[in-house]
């Protein structure tokens, strides 16, 4: 009978490398929650991150511009007070010339936007150092564009397609029905793709937004359960005879 390795059969110092690993994916992951929360926290104007947030991101307002958007949510504490938000609001609203952005609007993002809003930040972000730039960003917000959606979505799949890799590989050691072992390291993979999927279709369908919750949540949910499985399997766990 073929002979499957598991983690009765792993050295003590390839327990700790694996340990390492995955203690520093999930410490990196819950940074990446983080980030999530940061990056869309407060695009309906309230405070916290709800699905109302998420459908701003990805289907947009489309009652208001796209820098109107920003500066109503996620780039609001950017801003130095509610005076320079309702500047840059009125502007908008009273037909963007230039000699206004010149004397009222280009200070105040010179003053707290272009460190990162500029070509010299490297961050693949609009520009806002002038006129012609920022004239962009004043068209009905629909949302992330699909260049956007299509660099974001060739990072994570790549990134975490790795990671969830590295993760199964160390799982598979793991002693369980072959079934649930089979289910459980391809689940991660299908709700990722399914996550990124709804974002396209969340663009068209603002109810997809759900759908970007439950697919991201499933596969952070699969993705720690091979981690905490694989950590007390790999130091606490005991074969009984009848396993041996």
């Amino acid at each position: 009978m073929q002979k499957y390795s598991r983690f009765s059969d792993v050295s003590v110092s390839e327990k700790i490398l694996n340990t390492a690993f995955l203690v520093t994916i999930g410490i990196a992951y819950m940074f990446a929650l983080l980030n999530l929360y940061y990056t869309h926290e407060g695009r309906d104007g309230k405070p916290g991150l709800s699905v109302a947030d998420v459908k701003l991101a990805y289907y947009g307002s489309h009652n208001q511009t796209r820098l109107g958007a920003a500066i109503n949510g996620p780039m609001e504490s950017n801003l130095p007070n509610a005076a320079a938000k309702t500047d840059i609001l009125n502007w908008l609203a009273n037909g963007t010339t230039k000699d206004e952005f010149q004397a009222k609007i280009k200070p105040i993002l010179d003053n707290n936007c272009i460190m990162c809003h500029s070509a010299e930040s490297g961050m693949s972000i609009p520009h806002l150092t002038s006129y012609e730039e920022v004239l962009k960003l004043t068209g009905t917000d629909t949302g992330a564009t699909i260049p956007a959606l299509v660099r974001v979505s060739h990072i994570h799949l790549f990134g975490i397609a790795f990671i969830l890799f590295f993760v199964g590989r160390i799982f598979i050691l793991c002693e369980m029905p072959r079934w649930l072992k089979r289910v459980m390291v391809a689940i991660p993979f299908l709700f990722l793709i399914g996550d990124i999927a709804s974002w396209y279709f969340a663009k068209i369908i603002p109810g997809f937004a759900y759908v970007v919750i439950a697919a991201g949540a499933l596969m952070g949910l699969s993705f720690s359960a091979q981690i905490l499985f694989s950590l007390y399997q790999m130091w606490f766990y005991k074969k009984t005879p009848s396993q041996s």
